[in-house]
């Protein structure tokens, strides 16, 4: 592909439209005008090509602790293959204000252990009985139809690993990390996690067994009925996966050396005795007859608790009623997500063409692949004659800034350059790859299609964080991510025959470059779930270019395949277009 800066002129009658568009669609920073450009602009409406590289990074050993919420269950994604999702974590007593010998009364035993965890939900009405109506808002199953909703299988042990805080091997950020070691070809069934040090396997130090069974995700409101004396009110909470771990005599009575037992003694009197003594769940999902459901769960939630019930003696020996009481757990401290991928070996590219880039850009959530997007990449044509032999990123600024009689640029004005053609809008065209996603994929219970709420998230590959025009995004919508953002992460535009493509606007990034001489010109490209959510995390090890990923996509399970700079579909290869006004 030969790399030259295309600039295509437009009538004035264009470009009234182009600046009407951009009034509607977004405000402006204002920008003192002497910084900027000429007194009296020339409005000559233009839009530029820019040459740009694409090319797929696989992932590996990403941090996996440190997720505000976690994945947990089956999913099979119709292009990549399947991905299963567990949860390692610590728990915590919400109070550690009594420890006497007594604390659990005379002689305690264990009634019940129930282990309850929030699903991400919303409330859509109201039964004629006063049931409230659910829709889980985070839940993954096949087409995105709840009534394909699968049974998981699950097993709940007592976690042996000590989850340590503190890295003992790295002084200058002494917070220890916990990272992925997905691939379901060198292990298929068990779940591991990486460290400096080693690998951890969690099933080599799996200890009680408190629950095996089979659990199903459901939007029932679970209803909660207190009865005092001949009179009952009923209060419904939201949905919410509730697990007994005490069902049988000998876990009850594990529980109770584990916990009730340990009255008065150190390992209930802080965090660190009690983290030392019990090292928390092993929470194992796994495939039911190979097939399955996978939800988000919220385990940061106030709701999300386990919760040892016991009873104990009254000190009355006239009777032989007994109090009764609760210890409560949260899932404060360290949490992780351990994933197990078992991927399509013929769909992620094992090495990228960083120099030409890639055809096809893969994006898979939960330790798959990403994206890389380099704005200004090599060699260009600039001067036309012929030769590409300009470096493309001096080739752009020139093509802004302002230039003395000589064609070399003015020196800035307090840190600041002067501009000769001023940016309105900038975005990044990304099509769908038809090959892989088709309008003719079975749609949902809302009769759309897989895809419909996928989203890109575009950040600075420079120090992992959210681009410019992300920041100055005012089309937030917190409590609904799958709209928010949408002028700088553009939701996915679907035609009539069924064609996908994405716009992600970039303009505030390129004006940065061209002014302040900010030299942000790598991004990375991956599929969110959440793009409110901005947090980065860090990789075990660099991949090439990528020294980190943003959070959001640690727990996106689904994927996509996209139309990359070196597409063999010309129309369809992704492309940054820059539309600005000239003021020479």
């Amino acid at each position: 592909m030969k790399k030259i800066f295309k600039a295509l002129k437009y009538t004035v009658a264009v470009l009234f439209i182009v600046l009407a568009f951009v009034a509607c669609d977004r405000e402006y920073s204002s920008i003192e005008s002497d910084v900027l450009g000429e007194n009296n602009f020339n409005f000559n409406a233009s839009q530029l090509e820019v040459p740009i590289i694409t090319y797929n990074r696989n992932l590996s050993g990403q941090q996996i602790n440190g997720l505000t919420s976690n994945l947990l269950g089956f999913f099979n994604d119709p292009i990549y293959g399947t991905t299963t999702a567990s949860i390692v974590t610590q728990v915590t007593p919400t109070s550690f204000a009594i420890n006497s010998a007594e604390m659990f009364g005379i002689n305690p035993t264990v009634e019940s252990v129930t282990l309850t965890i929030p699903y991400f939900s919303t409330q859509t009405g109201v039964e004629t009985d006063g049931t409230p109506i659910y829709r889980l808002d985070s839940l993954f199953v096949e087409n995105n139809n709840p009534e394909n909703i699968k049974p998981i299988a699950l097993k709940v042990y007592e976690n042996k690993y000590f989850l340590r805080n503190f890295n003992p091997n790295n002084p200058e950020d002494n917070s220890q990390n916990y990272f992925s070691k997905a691939d379901a070809s060198i292990n298929s069934t068990d779940n591991f996690a990486e460290i400096e040090s080693g690998t951890i396997n969690f099933d080599d130090h799996i200890g009680f067994t408190f629950f095996d069974g089979d659990i199903e995700p459901s939007s029932a409101a679970r209803a909660i009925t207190d009865t005092v004396g001949e009179t009952s009110s009923t209060t419904y909470l939201p949905p919410a996966e509730v697990i007994e771990l005490a069902e049988t005599p000998q876990s009850k009575a594990y529980w109770k050396s584990l916990i009730l037992d340990q009255a008065g003694l150190p390992t209930l009197s802080n965090t660190n005795n009690f983290h030392n003594h019990f090292r928390g769940l092993y929470i194992k999902a796994e495939a039911k007859n190979g097939e399955g459901s996978m939800v988000l769960l919220n385990l940061a939630d106030t709701g999300a608790t386990l919760t040892i019930n016991y009873s104990s003696e009254d000190g009355d020996d006239t009777d032989t009623d007994r109090d009764t009481g609760t210890y409560v757990l949260n899932f404060n401290g360290n949490r992780l997500n351990t994933f197990i991928n078992n991927y399509n070996p013929a769909i992620l590219p094992t090495t990228p063409n960083t120099t030409n880039g890639d055809e096809k850009l893969y994006l898979k959530g939960t330790a798959g692949s990403m994206a890389v997007i380099d704005l200004f990449n090599g060699l260009v044509d600039c001067d036309g004659d012929g030769q590409e032999d300009d470096d493309a990123l001096e080739c752009f600024k020139k093509t802004f800034r302002k230039t003395d009689k000589n064609g070399n640029v003015l020196a800035p004005v307090n840190e600041l350059y002067q501009l000769k053609r001023l940016i309105n809008e900038a975005h990044l065209v990304i099509y769908e790859d038809e090959t892989f996603i088709t309008p003719d994929d079975p749609k949902d219970a809302n009769g759309e299609d897989y895809h419909t709420y996928d989203r890109l998230y575009l950040y600075d590959l420079g120090d992992n964080s959210p681009i410019l025009d992300y920041n100055f995004d005012v089309s937030i919508d917190a409590s609904n991510p799958l709209v928010s953002r949408s002028f700088t992460l553009g939701r996915r535009i679907t035609d009539e025959n069924g064609i996908s493509k994405y716009k992600l606007k970039i303009t505030d990034l390129l004006n940065s470059i061209l002014i302040q001489d900010i030299d942000n010109t790598k991004l990375g490209l991956v599929l969110s779930n959440n793009v409110n959510l901005n947090l980065s995390t860090q990789l075990l090890n660099d991949i090439g270019d990528v020294t980190g990923v943003p959070a959001s996509t640690v727990i996106t399970p689904r994927g996509t395949v996209l139309h990359g700079s070196n597409s063999a579909d010309d129309d369809k290869k992704m492309r940054l277009e820059i539309f600005f006004t000239e003021s020479e």
